[in-house]
C-alpha cells in the first residue's frame, strides 16, 4: 500500500474524478503549490507513486529565439516530473531535494515536450523507509513528433526536515 504522505493525500481525491477533469485539476492544485510550475504553463498529466508524466505546449511565452522550448523550460520539465513522482513518496518527516540536475541536449525538439519519471520497487522502498537517502530518477524527455532529442539525470535526496 503506498505511503499517504500529505502531498499524495493532496492528489487521491484528483483521482477519484472523471479522466477529463484530472490534468487541469492536478495541474492547477500544483501550480499553486510550486507556483514556477504555474507560471511556466506545465501541465500534470498523470501522477502515481511509481510516475509522473508532465507536458508543455510550445507556447510563445516559453520559446527561445529559434521557436522551440526554451532549455530553461525542458530542464523544468524534467525536474518537476522527478522531483514531484519522488515528493509523492517522501514521508512528511522529510523534505525532498534535487542534487543533480544534468540535462543534454542531443537534438533540437520540436513541438510540444513531455517528461517521463518513474521510479522502481526498489527505489520506492528506500525512499518510504530511510530518514535519508538519495536516488537517480529516470525522465525520459520526447517532443511533438515522439523522438527524444533530450538526456537527463536527475539525482534526487531526501533529508529530516529541520525543527
Amino acid at each position: 500500500m503506498p505511503l499517504a504522505n500529505r502531498f499524495s493525500r493532496t492528489m487521491a481525491p484528483i483521482a477519484m474524478l472523471p479522466k477529463v477533469l484530472q490534468a487541469p485539476l492536478r495541474s492547477l492544485v500544483l501550480g499553486r503549490f510550486v507556483p514556477f510550475v504555474g507560471t511556466a504553463g506545465l501541465r500534470i498529466e498523470e501522477l502515481t507513486h511509481e510516475r509522473a508524466v508532465i507536458t508543455i505546449a510550445n507556447a510563445r511565452h516559453v520559446r527561445n529565439h529559434i521557436g522551440n522550448v526554451h532549455a530553461a523550460a525542458v530542464a523544468l520539465l524534467a525536474e518537476t516530473a522527478s522531483g514531484f513522482v519522488v515528493g509523492m513518496n517522501v514521508p512528511d518527516a522529510s523534505v525532498p531535494v534535487i542534487k543533480t540536475l544534468r540535462v543534454d541536449f542531443l537534438k533540437r525538439p520540436q513541438g510540444a515536450m513531455r517528461a517521463v519519471a518513474e521510479l522502481t520497487p526498489e527505489q520506492l522502498e528506500a525512499i518510504r523507509t530511510t530518514p535519508k537517502g538519495e536516488t537517480p530518477v529516470r525522465v525520459t524527455v520526447s517532443d511533438g513528433t515522439g523522438r527524444e532529442p533530450v538526456a537527463c539525470e536527475m539525482i534526487w535526496a531526501w533529508v529530516p526536515k529541520r525543527r
